[in-house]
């Protein structure tokens, strides 16, 4: 997902162990590499704590990190996820 997948960019770039950023959060490793792989979401309040972490910006991690949100909702909706989106986006801009 695109979180999993920016955060792993940003770890190696740092060149950073997932174990590392594991003890840091209190998980094991093996549940930090699912996130990494998009196969289990963050909390929100790991989102930043990874961005402090990995010294990136934690409103583009929150936005990845909502983007995934959106898309697991929507997966299996393809026929009217676009319009649902539009709608959605068109409340959320009312507000």
């Amino acid at each position: 997902m695109l979180f999993g997948e920016r955060i792993r960019q940003i770890r190696e770039e740092k060149q950073l162990l997932q174990r590392q950023l594991a003890a840091a959060l209190e998980i094991d490793t093996p549940m930090y590499s699912k996130i990494e792989r998009g196969d289990r979401r963050a909390k929100r309040k790991q989102v930043f704590i990874l961005a402090d972490l990995l010294q990136a910006d934690p409103t583009e991690l929150l936005t990845l990190w909502v983007a995934d949100q959106v898309v697991i909702a929507v997966a299996d909706e393809k026929e009217v996820a676009n319009s649902a989106l539009d709608i959605a986006k068109k409340y959320i801009n009312r507000k």
